[in-house]
């Protein structure tokens, strides 16, 4: 079973800062004051396509500016790199380079991704800078908070700028990476498919297309494991469709879907969900007052049309026949009505929850 795509809006909007939010990301060290802003890398005077290696666009370009401009972005972005890694130590930007900046013509954020290298030693890693909007802020705190991995990113009114998230991006993952995968590799994989999927469908994170997660191989003795991570946040508690925000319905991720069925069984498959439930709650424990907070803004926030909050609830409810969703008012009340839910029926898959 696959979404169309017309569930997904073509046209999100940004959504700005709320002050409360403002404080809230001032008091966990997530502010930044300007010191180059979206606006500022537009300023570029010509740009290449970039091609990977089968001679294919990639559909981001690389970018070219005046000497002049050039001089202060590479400054800036310095900068920009040193704050995000260092907390601003300055020591290092003597050793830095800017190598490239690329910026993406597709989807709805259109990111700049900055590759910054240290000359000394060669080393290089990248970062994105995008515009401000909220509903993606609260997604990648519900992914520093609830994934398992942490996330550093930092923000101001205009801009956002996000560390790079290492991986094999899941549409070339599963294209040129996946039917070499041994058959045990296939089933651990499987497994991991299942887990993102709850992850996922629990913190409302939505648009899990395969080319908005990376798969990450891990070398673990003699073998090599992998786990999957989403990448992009943009569609955090945004969509009215239920379906949208589990991965599973997306035609994009059907070799995945094949992987399970042929894989798992309905008891490993119970297993697999209960084992992430009970892993988020954990999680929420360890992280209850930050989390709190966050949805306490989030309630009062708006990060999304008011018929696409009373669809979702509506969906939630046939769904969990759980009458808390019904009187959500935002998406932040789904949201806290979502997890309190978790957190008391963490043991309890349906059927009609199995893939």
């Amino acid at each position: 079973m696959t979404i169309e795509k017309k569930l997904i809006s073509k046209k999100k909007p940004f959504y700005p800062i709320s002050k409360k939010l403002e404080n809230f990301l001032r008091q966990h060290d997530r502010w930044i004051e300007d010191v180059i802003s979206y606006d500022d890398l537009l300023r570029y005077s010509d740009s290449i396509n970039i091609y990977d290696k089968n001679n294919k666009d990639t559909l981001w370009v690389r970018l070219l500016y005046n000497e002049s401009e050039r001089n202060e972005i590479d400054k800036n972005l310095k900068i920009i790199y040193t704050l995000l890694h260092s907390d601003g130590n300055s020591s290092s930007i003597q050793y830095l380079n800017i190598d490239s900046v690329d910026y993406c013509t597709f989807g709805n954020s259109k990111p700049f991704r900055v590759k910054i290298r240290n000359i000394v030693n060669d080393n290089f890693t990248y970062f994105y800078v995008k515009k401000t909007d909220a509903s993606r802020v609260y997604g990648i705190e519900f992914e520093h908070m609830l994934s398992p991995r942490n996330l550093n990113f930092l923000v101001n009114n205009s801009s956002l700028v996000e560390e790079h998230i290492a991986g094999i991006p899941g549409d070339i993952f599963i294209k040129d990476y996946l039917p070499k995968c041994s058959e045990y590799q296939k089933s651990q994989i499987a497994k991991e498919y299942v887990k993102f999927n709850e992850r996922c469908m629990i913190r409302l994170l939505g648009d899990m297309r395969s080319y908005n997660y990376v798969v990450i191989p891990i070398h673990d003795f003699d073998q090599v494991i992998y786990k999957i991570r989403a990448i992009d946040f943009d569609q955090q508690s945004y969509e009215g469709k239920f379906s949208v925000y589990r991965p599973q319905f997306f035609k994009e991720n059907k070799p995945m879907m094949d992987l399970v069925k042929d894989k798992l069984k309905t008891d490993s498959i119970i297993q697999y969900k209960i084992e992430e439930r009970s892993t988020i709650s954990r999680r929420l424990i360890i992280s209850d007052d930050r989390m709190k907070q966050l949805i306490s803004i989030m309630k009062e926030d708006t990060i999304s049309s008011a018929d696409k909050v009373e669809n979702l609830k509506n969906e939630i409810y046939k769904f969990t026949n759980e009458d808390s969703f019904i009187k959500s008012k935002s998406m932040g009340e789904l949201m806290e009505k979502t997890l309190d839910y978790l957190k008391r029926n963490y043991q309890n898959v349906s059927l009609i929850d199995l893939i």
